[in-house]
């Protein structure tokens, strides 16, 4: 729906005018205003995920995604599709994604034991990687068969989430902290990711490097004024990189990694940061989508060892609020960094804008290899000791329990 959102933007303001750095703009205001909602919101968001039932939480975000896609067809179905509707749509989920994610992401660890939490992150993300294949080649064609189908066609898989989500068992019980006020307890989550020197880096880490390496926003200004391919290569575009990732999910449900999983980490943000680089000078669509697939691969790697380690790094109790500043900092390199993007490329033109933002990602992984030691000497999943402080150590066993 997302890519769906950001060609209509493009399209609507090339057509009314705008050249290409101005139309790319609206790209960058789309990724702001969606990125808004999650940074007011995300404190209280994780907290809702660790005092209320997640699976309804769940439930609720799914009828706004619904909502929000419907309004959509109509809209466009109509020939009534405006940029105001679309920037107001783009709020809506910013505040609907607020909740989903810390929910979504706290939730995973109460349906499997703690051993095969990293095969199961696997399994997960060959479901959301199939999701990100098949919805924009979809979704591309489909628009042109008619510019309001992929909303309606949204709308209906919503509905069957909706229902894969209502059939979820009873949760395990968790650890209640209700003797603490709502602010100290989203205070002692940012406390937990701050002292934690493994959840910080792993976070920050994707941060900085997919805010500045952030293609995505710009996939319409390539498909269609540098490529010249259109709405079909914009989803081949969109296609490619969710391929690359599902691979290396594939991989990892069948081959789980077990040693050097920082340096794994490293070297893998750093791969997609030289592929960033390739796809921007790139003329090629063949060669666009070769290395497209390479950075969906790379940042497969690094979300899987990054995931696996927050999860297991941090007790059930507070794995809301760390999933919701873990949701905070993604936002911030998606969202936000498509608002940097677009902007960057309305100040100095699409190409060297992507081409910038890899050598920025590639330049966080030296200073992150620098700044924490700690991720370039982690073998296992499994924390040791010397990184467990006082407090968090007494954590780590009750993570078992609740998982």
């Amino acid at each position: 729906m997302l890519l769906i959102i950001g060609w209509q933007t493009y399209n609507l303001a090339r057509d009314g005018g705008m050249g290409v750095a101005e139309a790319s703009g609206q790209l960058a205001l789309i990724g702001l205003l969606q990125f808004l909602p999650l940074f007011v919101l995300t404190p209280f968001t994780g907290l809702a995920a660790d005092v209320f039932d997640r699976r309804n939480l769940a439930r609720l975000t799914l009828f706004g995604q619904i909502a929000c896609a419907a309004v959509l067809a109509v809209a466009t179905w109509q020939d009534a599709i405006t940029l105001p509707l679309l920037f107001a749509i783009a709020v809506v989920l910013g505040v609907v994604r607020a909740f989903a994610g810390p929910a979504y992401s706290a939730l995973a660890p109460n349906l499997v034991p703690p051993a095969i939490l990293p095969q199961a992150i696997a399994l997960s993300s060959i479901a959301w990687q199939t999701g990100m294949i098949v919805g924009p080649a979809l979704g591309g064609y489909l628009y042109v068969v008619d510019p309001a189908l992929p909303y309606a066609v949204a709308s209906a898989l919503y509905v069957v989430a909706l229902i894969g989500v209502s059939t979820i068992r009873n949760l395990p019980p968790r650890k209640a902290s209700s003797r603490k006020n709502s602010l100290k307890q989203i205070r002692d989550g940012l406390s937990y990711v701050r002292r934690n020197r493994m959840v910080l880096s792993t976070i920050t880490l994707d941060l900085f490097a997919v805010f500045l390496a952030g293609a995505t926003a710009l996939f319409p200004v390539f498909a269609r004024d540098i490529l010249e391919v259109g709405a079909r290569g914009l989803s081949q575009l969109a296609m490619a990189p969710a391929v690359g990732a599902s691979v290396t999910a594939i991989w990892f449900s069948f081959r789980p990694l077990k040693n050097n999983v920082g340096p794994a980490m490293l070297i893998a943000v750093a791969m997609f940061g030289f592929a960033t680089i390739g796809f921007a000078f790139s003329k090629s669509m063949t060669l666009s989508l070769a290395l497209l697939f390479v950075v969906g691969a790379a940042d497969m790697f690094s979300v899987y060892i990054r995931q696996s380690l927050i999860q297991l790094h941090t007790p059930d109790e507070k794995r809301g609020r760390v999933s919701a500043v873990s949701q905070l900092t993604i936002s911030a390199s998606n969202e936000f960094g498509d608002f940097f993007s677009g902007s960057l490329a309305f100040l100095v033109g699409p190409v060297a804008a992507v081409a910038l933002g890899g050598v920025g990602a590639v330049l966080t992984v030296g200073l992150w290899a620098v700044l924490f030691p700690v991720l370039r000497n982690t073998r296992t999943f499994d924390p040791p000791e010397e990184l467990l402080d006082t407090n968090t150590s007494s954590h780590h066993e009750p993570a078992k329990e609740g998982a």
